[in-house]
């Protein structure tokens, strides 16, 4: 499975093999048969760092175009189209998303040889943080407040669009153990279509675990939930998925990638997705207080709020979905590393670090301050 060549990014911020090979000229001259945007498509120039599937940028006749390739088992042709078709709706209603690009039989995912592929245009826009693991925040005041304006943007154009739930649990971020009162009886009930989970959580007291650390944050959330409507989400709004742009003196967002872990979650879920992910430094805890950055999350929630208001009661409960707004993803990286790379090494780190370790840290002092921060902004 691994190209000893090809490195990308580690879950720890180091360089390691990647788990998929990359791309090569052979399957360029592929998709240049089905894609006719791809004609006169050469070499891969540049090889994506992301771990979690392959991707690389071509130059075609028509100019630069990127492409993506997925293992089967974690995206087949119908469950990427799930996300083509929320890109589209989006792309509709003005948002500046990238333009996914369809074959000559109108298809915009691909299968061949047990991978599947899509096509995108280039994106407009720099990628200020084309280097930046997922799991490192967000650096200007500024940047976060603009980054913010545009997840309520997205929101705006996605109270229209009606889909059901994704067909895979894989790599997707969804909020439904938060929106159950018993998360532990759905977890169990899924296992039956979730056998690498199931192989995985029986070496483990994940019963005990979750009602150590997770559950206790999910308190009365499932029930202040009814009242926040299904909202199909990015689900991983980190920089690192922006592209921007300058407009005089400030930076604008001029792209948005990545929808891959796109669900119907809810707006406030999708927001504190976005605090957790840019305004602490998961990678760096041990720098204390320095690890947390209040001030973008505040700016992040700010930049919303000047598109889409929110109520206190809003706030609130935003701040309290924080602690545990990674609890249905960190089981699906789980799912991942032990069925679909099979590296029960990572998928420990997503159980241990992730899962638990996110939760245990929102009852340290530094987590204590940032949600009495977003409660105080309520």
């Amino acid at each position: 499975m691994t190209t000893p060549q090809h490195r990308v990014q580690g879950l720890n911020n180091d360089e390691v093999p990647a788990d998929w090979p990359a791309i090569s000229d052979r399957e360029v001259a592929w998709l240049r048969d089905r894609f006719p945007q791809l004609e006169g498509a050469g070499p891969v120039l540049w090889h994506s760092p992301r771990p979690m599937s392959a991707a690389g940028i071509v130059e075609s006749a028509t100019g630069r175009t990127f492409i993506k390739r997925h293992h089967h088992s974690v995206r087949d042709v119908a469950c990427l189209s799930e996300e083509h078709r929320f890109i589209a709706h989006l792309a509709g209603a003005g948002v500046p998303v990238v333009q996914v690009l369809k074959d000559r039989d109108g298809a915009t995912a691909v299968a061949h040889d047990g991978w599947t592929y899509e096509v995108h245009a280039l994106a407009d826009g720099e990628d200020l943080y084309r280097d930046a693991p997922s799991w490192t925040p967000l650096t200007e005041r500024d940047q976060a407040r603009e980054a913010g304006r545009m997840l309520a943007t997205l929101h705006q154009a996605s109270a229209s669009y009606i889909a059901p739930q994704r067909s895979t649990h894989m790599l997707v971020t969804r909020d439904d153990l938060l929106r159950t009162a018993d998360p532990i009886a759905m977890l169990e009930r899924d296992f039956i279509d979730r056998p690498a989970l199931a192989d995985y959580l029986s070496h483990k007291p994940w019963q005990w675990d979750l009602e150590q650390t997770v559950l206790p944050w999910h308190a009365e959330l499932a029930e202040r939930l009814q009242d926040e409507p299904r909202l199909w989400a990015h689900n991983d709004w980190h920089v690192s998925n922006l592209l921007w742009r300058r407009e005089g003196a400030a930076t604008v967002v001029a792209s948005v990638l990545d929808f891959g872990l796109a669900s119907p979650t809810s707006a406030l879920f999708d927001l504190a997705t976005a605090i957790e992910r840019n305004a602490v430094a998961w990678l760096e805890l041990e720098r204390g207080a320095q690890a947390m950055h209040v001030d973008i999350a505040l700016a992040l929630l700010d930049g919303y709020r000047q598109v889409r208001p929110l109520s206190a009661a809003q706030v609130h409960l935003l701040a309290d979905l924080l602690p545990v707004v990674h609890f249905d993803f960190a089981l699906s990286e789980v799912e991942y590393f032990q069925g679909a790379t099979g590296s029960t090494a990572d998928a420990d780190v997503a159980y241990h670090v992730f899962l638990l370790g996110h939760a245990q840290w929102f009852r340290s002092h530094d987590g204590q301050a940032l949600l009495a921060a977003l409660h105080a902004a309520a």
